[in-house]
């Protein structure tokens, strides 16, 4: 069974691959004679295919599909706000002396991007490929922050909330409270929420059409590192943020 299903995988793939070399388009004959399938085989690669928004079809023409096209940028995307982010993130780190988190939206969880520690700082759970909920972290509230409040709720609605610490949210309607507060401030707060023992402050980023895209997040040991409102950390995270939003084409500041 798992052997069949993965010639399936790969025969898609391979679909996909000589479909791209054909900008123009190509019929389910070519396939069949390209691939050494039968006609019902091809066709229910293509329907399948199709239906996920990988290939579009014209009469009896297959072309690539948007899907491909957004995948493709999005990883795209996220090298080149790697790029653009870093040389604001490691002087962060350094002036801070403190780790920095850099986080997408996938789906309804964080995925971090990007992590860079400091040499005497303390060591966060995060690492780059790592989710976490949306609703128990600092840049979960910032990458929801840039959706209305009834499209938070109906996207929390969906979620089961797992308490992490005695400080997780455990309801949508107290996740938007602290995103409402976050549009006003500038920046999110983790308040010991995922970790035991970890404050993190995170900011957003925004791209050239003024679209959140990611968050960047820095995690102290005090709970003063939250909670003190005129702290320089707090200055200089929003200020990283702004600075990096700027390297992607972000003009409104």
């Amino acid at each position: 069974m798992a052997k069949a299903i993965l010639q399936t995988v790969d025969r898609a793939l391979q679909l996909l691959e000589i479909l791209a070399e054909h900008p123009e388009g190509m019929q389910p004959k070519e396939f069949e004679s390209i691939l050494e399938l039968n006609k019902i085989t091809v066709h229910r690669l293509l329907a399948t295919l199709e239906n996920r928004g990988f290939i579009e079809r014209e009469g009896n023409n297959y072309k690539v599909g948007l899907k491909l096209v957004e995948l493709s940028s999005m990883k795209l995307n996220n090298i080149e706000l790697k790029t653009e982010a870093s040389p604001y993130l490691r002087k962060l780190v350094h002036i801070l002396g403190l780790p920095v988190q850099m986080a997408i939206l996938e789906g309804n969880e964080a995925v971090f991007i990007e992590k860079i520690e400091s040499i005497n700082a303390f060591r966060m759970y995060s690492q780059i490929g790592k989710r976490i909920p949306l609703y128990a972290s600092g840049v979960g509230k910032i990458l929801l922050s840039q959706n209305t409040d009834e499209e938070i709720l109906s996207e929390l609605s969906k979620v089961t909330f797992e308490t992490f610490t005695h400080r997780t949210l455990t309801s949508p309607e107290s996740v938007l409270d602290e995103i409402k507060e976050a549009r006003k401030q500038g920046y999110a707060i983790d308040n010991e929420e995922h970790e035991e023992g970890i404050f993190c402050i995170a900011a957003p980023i925004y791209d050239y059409r003024g679209q959140i895209i990611a968050a960047i997040s820095v995690g102290g040991k005090e709970p003063q590192f939250i909670t003190d409102k005129r702290a320089e950390h707090i200055t200089l995270i929003k200020e990283t943020a702004r600075d990096i939003s700027r390297r992607l084409g972000y003009t409104k500041y």
